[in-house]
């Protein structure tokens, strides 16, 4: 039986903000160079009320939640950065936090030093070092530089060479917020498959908070949903997505959602997802990229007329419908029971903007719904302005579209 390896029983964390009655520049400006103490208030602020859970040995579990919600708070209280105000936990086995990676390296130290600095003060000793430090080193791609000061190492580097002694370590738990929000696009895959391994193949239990909903998919089986300080939802990692969209939270985008598996439904989509030119999933685009859009799904039963569909909305103005079945023939097709994926490519080019789908889903004859989100897949078209130099897709161009017509011109005379 597997044992806790994480127990947080009635933990909240309280701070004091503090308020000044000052009510104008002036009189705060007059207020700090007096001798006579201005005044001021200080008000409760409860980042934490109450939160209960337990995680198992080799569990891996995201924590979700808007911003301020408190999930950074919770990891610093485990983390022992932050003591709680009321309650208690306790943690079995050994603990590395990546709340800030590269803390602990020295500037005017090189990378192979800060290796065996930084290590030690996670908890290794100089022979596991010594041992793991070629597959540090390779992971990291810095080897040129390894014995070069770290101050004279572009961010970049300094960010990758911190995370791969943090993860080429031996810890029982692993608490990971946002560390894989740096570097570029291909050391954040090294990260996501290192992170997969750790999570799902060596059995350690790891406790991850961040914003990508396709990253907290593939890394962890288990949600808790953090709001304005409470945990208000524990449960597998694609439920606790969809109780997050549900609330509304979808301030920032995410490329993939997963949904849960319902046998009562006649039909389901079981994932949607945004792909880029080079089909991996995004939610930022260039005014000419091609954006696709991808949906697996599942019918149950036969179908004589169900189709795919999607609303494309920006400012609020649906832009256009479309179906899988505007091909021209629409004359009724049985659909036999089984597993589907859908690829379309959205209208291009596009303004530069925020887009969102209105809609998307499974509908049957007479537009009965089968399965349908809403207000899902939030993504984003930038301009380049160096290279569209007469700005004629930014986004105070006048409509909603932007229609790339094909003008012909010639000279009378």
């Amino acid at each position: 039986m597997s044992v806790n390896t994480i127990e947080v029983e009635n933990i909240s964390k309280k701070f004091l903000i503090g308020k000044s009655n000052s009510r104008s520049l002036r009189e705060a400006w007059s207020n700090l160079f007096s001798l006579k103490s201005s005044k001021s208030t200080k008000e409760e602020f409860w980042a934490l009320k109450d939160i209960n859970f337990s995680i198992k040995q080799g569990e891996s579990v995201a924590l979700i939640g808007k911003n301020g919600s408190g999930k950074s708070t919770l990891l610093k209280i485990l983390s022992r950065i932050l003591r709680p105000t009321t309650g208690k936990f306790s943690i079995k086995g050994k603990l590395i936090s990546l709340l800030e990676v590269g803390t602990g390296f020295h500037n005017e130290l090189t990378g192979r030093e800060n290796i065996f600095l930084n290590g030690s003060i996670l908890g290794m000793s100089k022979p596991e070092l010594e041992k793991r430090f070629d597959q540090i080193v390779d992971f990291s791609g810095v080897e040129k530089f390894i014995d070069t000061p770290v101050k004279r190492y572009s961010s970049g580097m300094y960010v990758r060479l911190a995370f791969s002694v943090a993860v080429h370590l031996d810890p029982e738990i692993f608490i990971i917020d946002e560390v894989l929000a740096v570097g570029d696009a291909e050391f954040q895959r090294k990260c996501k498959a290192k992170l997969k391994e750790i999570t799902l193949t060596e059995g350690k239990t790891v406790l991850f908070v961040g914003h990508r909903i396709s990253l907290m998919q593939a890394l962890t089986r288990r949600g808790f949903l953090l709001e304005s300080g409470r945990l208000v939802f524990d449960g597998n990692i694609d439920d606790t997505i969809n109780h997050y969209v549900q609330r509304g939270y979808i301030d920032s985008a995410f490329p993939e959602i997963n949904f849960s598996i319902d046998e009562s439904k006649k039909a389901q989509m079981l994932k949607i997802s945004l792909l880029s030119q080079v089909q991996v999933p995004s939610i930022n685009f260039d005014v000419f990229e091609p954006i696709t859009l991808k949906i697996e799904y599942i019918l149950r039963e036969k179908f004589l007329f169900s189709r795919l569909l999607f609303d494309l909305e920006r400012n609020g103005t649906i832009l256009y419908r479309s179906y899988d079945t505007d091909t021209g023939d629409y004359s009724p097709k049985e659909r036999a029971p089984g597993i589907y994926t859908s690829y379309v490519t959205l209208v291009n080019p596009k303004k530069a903007g925020e887009y969102i789908f209105n809609k998307i889903g499974i509908v049957g004859i007479d537009e009965t719904e089968l399965h349908v989100e809403r207000n899902i897949l939030r993504f984003e078209v930038h301009q380049d302005e160096k290279r569209d130099f007469l700005h004629s897709y930014a986004k105070n161009r006048v409509g909603e579209i932007f229609t790339k017509l094909d003008w012909k011109t010639k000279k009378i005379y």
